[in-house]
């Protein structure tokens, strides 16, 4: 396949396809590199073929007999790491030169740490924005997954997620916790049993349940419980909505379900037996290290959630 390259000059693009090849052959191929990169195997094999069509040139086979570089792959292979360590190094060296902190601060976060009470993530930034005035903050909200991918592909600098499954090309920093119940709504026949009630008594895995759609601790909660998904959503808001319709059972973050609590809108379910606790964390790449401005806010992060971070650090 050796054909002649599409692009004359190397683009965003294009270094975000190296990188993700240079991932494929660390892990030795397409299927042990789904988790490193957080994507699926036919989008892996997309983008190797992106990558091979735009240079011109067979890196890999693939196939039953598994994953193999071609020689022009191995050389492509040296010369992208030779290119990635200039490009990451250049970066850092710009980011030292300015002695104040400039750029773009891309921040990723998952769902309602807003209304988390240990959550302080508006002090972070408060702090941050006083020490790097001059930084433009620009902040998504996507699922773990999606985060952990576009942290993994450079499009993000630093993610706040659950930590429960760990990616050693990433680095985690606890923050802090939250605890997960099921709950019902008010017109659900479970509304009202007593606290104490054993989930065997509630007969819970009858009970028609919502829950997310992607791998979380929400999604093992659920099955050990024994619970099978008739409803799969993407946001704590859509989950809110089916659970106080009264017809699904599903998960809650206390602090979000505690207003509908009060207004006698959703009732937790044997919370003793069905709840659970999650730590957040604040997320960088491990290589290349977190730029200035990102190890930055990073250490607003740590110091703002003071003794609580260093307790689940500890």
């Amino acid at each position: 396949m050796n054909k002649r390259a599409l692009v004359s000059s190397l683009g965003d693009v294009d270094i975000r396809l190296l990188r993700i090849f240079v991932t494929v052959t660390e892990c030795g191929g397409f299927a042990a590199s789904e988790l490193e990169l957080n994507i699926g195997r036919s989008t892996i094999s997309k983008y190797i073929a992106d990558l091979e069509t735009r240079i011109g040139l067979r890196l890999c086979h693939r196939g039953p007999s598994g994953f193999a570089l071609t020689p022009e792959g191995d050389m492509v292979l040296d010369a992208t790491r030779r290119l990635l360590s200039k490009i990451d190094s250049f970066q850092s060296e710009i980011d030292n030169i300015h002695s104040n902190l400039a750029g773009t601060l891309r921040l990723g976060i998952f769902d309602q740490s807003s209304t988390n009470p240990e959550a302080q993530l508006h002090m972070a930034i408060r702090k941050f924005h006083d020490d790097a005035p001059d930084v433009t903050l620009e902040i998504v909200l996507e699922t773990p997954s999606v985060l952990e991918s576009r942290l993994l592909d450079g499009s993000l600098d630093a993610i706040i997620a659950p930590i429960y499954r760990q990616s050693s090309s990433l680095s985690y920093r606890p923050l802090y916790t939250e605890t997960m119940t099921l709950y019902c709504g008010e017109d659900h026949p479970l509304f009202g049993c007593p606290a104490d009630t054993t989930p065997e008594s509630l007969d819970l895995a009858s009970q028609t349940y919502a829950g997310y759609s992607f791998n979380s601790p929400n999604m093992m909660a659920g099955r050990d419980l024994g619970l099978v998904r008739s409803a799969r959503v993407k946001e704590e808001e859509a989950l809110a909505l089916l659970i106080q319709s009264g017809r699904y059972i599903g998960y809650l973050a206390n602090h979000v379900a505690e207003t509908f609590f009060a207004k006698g809108k959703v009732w937790p379910l044997s919370p003793a037996h069905t709840s659970y606790k999650t730590v957040f964390g604040v997320v960088t790449r491990r290589k290349p290290e977190p730029d200035r401005k990102t190890a930055r806010f990073v250490e607003c992060l740590v110091d703002v959630h003071g003794a609580g971070a260093k307790k689940l650090l500890d």
